[in-house]
């Protein structure tokens, strides 16, 4: 049973991740008044890339890869999606939180290798990056965990199931987790490590054929376990796998819209406005939870 859960979680990661990436394509470019390619394309894409010629640059790069991927993926195994969750009564919330390390190490690891100097500024900046919105997740986190008085994700979901969703008694926290989900999700306002038309894709520029297509599925799935994670701790979760990935979509399409009309900032205001407004507001969040369990 629990390698059934396993196979399920993994491909509706896989599947919803690849179906968001193309979906966000075709919205932008609605917005944008294009007509933009199918939703299908990334399924394309990684089939062709995987036909392609790969250039290796050594053990480290062709590691980087497959650490970046298999953290991504192992994470999901840790993450309730509608009622599905293999690993569950394993980890919680800080298994989560070093899981989701493994994703940007690896692609350091990769693009260190690569010896491009395109690759060694986007690695650079996105450790500043996650530098600038790790300080306002912790607090996030610190603040759920500290309203639920647990660290398991199935245990706060369950808790919003039985009353009103997590985002009601922790708006301030909500909003600061929202705040910070282009930066986690690497999109604009915040798309500063790939930037196309500063440092080529950044850390990818040196990926081709099957690395470029491992690293396309990786991105995919960081997508969705980062809006799954927010729907989880905020949204309630799903009673059903249904229901969840509904509230994804709805998370998604709320970050697509944001990145479809907003321009890309510099790192040194990436990092001030996540340590300013998202940190204040989950600082304030704690305190008032502080204030309010001392009474």
């Amino acid at each position: 049973m629990v390698i059934v859960e396993i196979i399920l979680s993994l491909l509706i990661a896989l599947g919803a991740g690849v179906f968001l990436v193309g979906l966000s394509r075709k919205v932008i470019a609605r917005i944008h008044r294009r007509y933009g390619p199918p939703i299908y394309q990334p399924v394309i894409d990684v089939v062709r890339l995987f036909t392609q010629q790969s250039i290796s640059h050594g053990v480290l790069f062709d590691l980087g890869v497959v650490l970046s991927l298999a953290g991504s993926l192992v994470t999901v195994l840790f993450i309730p999606l509608g009622g599905i969750c293999p690993l569950c009564s394993s980890g919680g919330l800080l298994v989560v939180i070093y899981l989701m390390l493994f994703a940007p190490l690896g692609l350091a690891l990769g693009a260190g290798a690569s010896d491009n100097p395109n690759a060694s500024i986007g690695v650079s900046r996105k450790m500043l990056l996650a530098l600038a919105y790790e300080l306002p997740l912790l607090l996030v986190l610190l603040s759920v965990m500290s309203h639920y008085r647990t660290v398991s994700i199935v245990e706060i979901v369950a808790q919003q199931q039985q009353g009103w969703w997590g985002a009601v008694p922790l708006p301030l926290s909500a909003i600061a987790a929202f705040l910070i989900l282009p930066a986690m999700l690497g999109i604009r306002p915040f798309d500063l490590v790939s930037a196309p038309q500063e440092i080529s894709l950044g850390p990818m520029v040196e990926y081709g054929g099957r690395y470029l297509a491992l690293i396309t599925l990786q991105g995919a799935v960081h997508l969705f376990v980062v809006i799954a994670l927010f729907v989880n701790l905020f949204l309630g979760g799903g009673a059903n796998v249904g229901t969840f990935l509904v509230k994804v979509l709805a998370v998604f399409l709320a970050g697509v819209c944001v990145h479809a009309v907003m321009p890309r900032v510099r790192i040194e205001d990436a990092v001030k406005f996540c340590w300013k407004w998202p940190a204040a507001l989950a600082v304030l969040q704690m305190i008032i939870i502080v204030l309010w369990s001392s009474q």
